[in-house]
């Protein structure tokens, strides 16, 4: 707090800043549903946090005003500012991980005794939700990761809107848990990293069910079912009717890293060229433009850009594997039996299928 009081000071700034107040208070709740903390606790510690800050400050201003020399000053934005975020962070980590517990607070010049003990009373008030389904009936906010690179599941626009099957559908879960739906994006390299940091409660991109991502969290039951195949410029087409045609010297495959696309690559292509190509929005543009040959993608994708683009067609009469579509939450049993449920549901109204057909492709399973 002496740096931050530093800045301010040289730069003609005042101590209090509501509007800043404001947005550190929202960004620690999020941050403490990140780790499981109940918000209006998590609120009350940073609240107290932010008081014992600016009594500081003053007591700094104070004493410079009183013709005590100024210490050198550290940029407020660029460095002091993302140390107290991770320091927050640390502190909220530490709390989800010893509830009840708290740091001790030493004397620091410029905090008051009775300043500490509100601090040392607010961390001991830290609560956590019992499990994530509570924690969103009673945050009253779902946190949905979605990738935005994935049509017809989840994509996001240049104005930073997303559509999609399953941004329609977190929409729907959200209004039967009365929760406000907060997107969150996350990117197939990430997901299961993203998933483990508390970063999201539910992700909704079109994510296949495996094995491997089962170890992480758990699935709900799929609601949708496909595979693997190619999609090449229709004038190839032709040229790539089997694995064996399309695995050959020469032949350019693209794929976008991370996610079950480039794990069917790896296990079957051999001879064919692998090109990375990350942003899966415009990785099609890729085959028409030239730049690639083929691309190993879910039937789903391929129907919906074969649809899009006169120039690009499916190579196959039928899937290379099988895949089931699902929705990948923490290791949580009470909020997979509610989202069962929810998604059996929604499958036997009609509600799955109406949602597949305004997004232009079949619903599958």
């Amino acid at each position: 707090m002496p740096a931050v009081a530093a800045y301010k000071w040289t730069h003609g700034l005042p101590v209090e800043d509501l509007e800043r107040e404001a947005l550190v208070l929202a960004q620690a709740e999020r941050s403490g549903l990140r780790f499981g903390l109940r918000i209006q606790t998590v609120a009350t510690l940073f609240e107290a946090q932010i008081g014992a800050a600016k009594e500081i400050q003053h007591y700094w201003f104070e004493r410079w005003a009183a013709g005590e020399r100024v210490p050198e000053v550290v940029d407020l934005n660029g460095v002091l500012r993302p140390q107290i975020i991770a320091l927050g962070n640390e502190i909220l980590a530490a709390a989800a991980a010893d509830p009840g517990g708290y740091p001790e607070i030493r004397d620091v010049a410029g905090l008051s005794p009775h300043t500490r003990q509100i601090l040392a009373e607010s961390f001991a008030g830290l609560q956590a939700y019992p499990q994530r389904l509570a924690q969103i009936l009673q945050s009253g906010v779902l946190r949905v990761g979605t990738t935005g690179d994935y049509a017809p599941f989840s994509l996001l626009h240049d104005d930073g809107t997303y559509t999609g099957i399953d941004i329609d559908l977190a929409a729907d879960l959200a209004r039967s848990l009365d929760a406000r739906l907060e997107l969150v994006p996350t990117s197939w390299p990430t997901l299961l990293s993203d998933l483990r940091a508390g970063m999201f409660d539910i992700a909704m991109s079109g994510v296949s069910r495996t094995l491997a991502r089962q170890r992480s969290g758990y699935f709900s039951k799929a609601y949708y079912a496909g595979g693997k195949t190619a999609i090449s410029r229709c004038e190839d087409a032709d040229r790539f009717g089997s694995l064996t045609q399309i695995d050959q010297p020469g032949i350019r495959v693209v794929v976008n890293p991370g996610g079950t696309n480039e794990e069917f690559v790896d296990a079957n292509i051999h001879q064919a060229t692998k090109v990375l190509y990350a942003d899966n929005r415009t990785i099609f543009a890729q085959i028409s433009a030239g730049r690639a040959d083929v691309m190993f993608t879910d039937a789903i994708e391929v129907e919906l850009q074969t649809q899009r683009s006169d120039d690009l067609c499916g190579t196959l009469a039928q899937t290379l594997t099988y895949q089931e579509k699902g929705y990948l939450m923490p290791q949580d049993t009470h909020l997979q039996r509610y989202v069962d449920l929810w998604l059996s549901l929604r499958l036997n109204d009609g509600t799955l299928a109406q949602f597949f057909t305004a997004h232009g492709v079949a619903h599958r399973l």
